[in-house]
């Protein structure tokens, strides 16, 4: 037997209760238990009826839906919370996610697709509106890439420009070469680079500079001078 999920919706618009619940509850194994107008009605009907997902308007008189959203999440065992918005609001998702939302979904989206995404969350999936996905993978590309610039913060960009040709395997001789530098200076610059991110040979600082996407900071190409004439 299909287990019944039990859902609170929150809004401050009856009508677009009444529409949430009409559509939810024409599937068999969806129940209902309470309703909400506000962030703080919402989050009192959430601890009294434990619901399995809260579906929650972003937007709500007093107490926000992503506040609602923190503290269902927080006081409320195993209940998962779907946000709804009207507006595509890159820093609105973020605030959401952090929250605990497990779902962030635009209002206009399909029946089916609201249908789908309470089934998912309800079984501890994440849902969001496509219409954002391309945000949230481009956010995190942006996180992914301060995070690994800043394991090069302490480097000079001729210190960076020789970490990633010993990243490359190039001796001191070749380094010098490609960076028009004496074979001393580069010794030099690689001492300096090994205290600094803290290893103490050059396979280890090679493996550094891979792990953190060396090659995002300085490109290959960018090392490669013209060698003709």
């Amino acid at each position: 037997m299909t287990k019944v999920v039990r859902i609170l919706i929150a809004d401050d618009h009856a009508v677009v209760r009444a529409g949430l619940r009409a559509l939810l509850e024409r599937q068999g194994h969806f129940r209902v238990v309470a309703e909400a107008s506000t962030g703080e009605e919402a989050i009192a009907k959430a601890q009294e009826h434990q619901p399995d997902v809260a579906v929650l308007d972003i937007r709500m008189p007093g107490v926000s839906g992503i506040e609602a959203c923190r503290r269902i999440v927080e006081s409320v065992a195993g209940c998962r919370v779907i946000m709804l918005t009207s507006y595509a609001e890159d820093e609105l998702l973020f605030t959401a996610i952090q929250a605990g939302a497990s779902g962030y979904l635009l209002k206009r989206i399909g029946d089916n697709e609201l249908v789908q995404a309470v089934e998912r969350v309800s079984r501890g999936e994440g849902m969001l509106d496509p219409a954002m996905t391309s945000t949230v993978f481009a956010e995190m590309r942006k996180a992914n890439q301060a995070q690994h610039a800043a394991a090069f913060a302490e480097l000079t960009a001729q210190e960076l420009a020789v970490l990633a040709l010993v990243a490359q395997g190039l001796t001191n001789r070749q380094i010098a070469v490609k960076l028009y530098l004496g074979e001393g200076t580069v010794r030099n610059y690689v001492s300096s680079v090994l205290a600094k991110i803290g290893v103490s040979n050059r396979a280890e600082a090679a493996a550094y500079a891979v792990k953190h996407n060396i090659t995002e900071l300085v490109p290959p190409t960018a090392l490669t001078k013209d060698e003709e004439g």
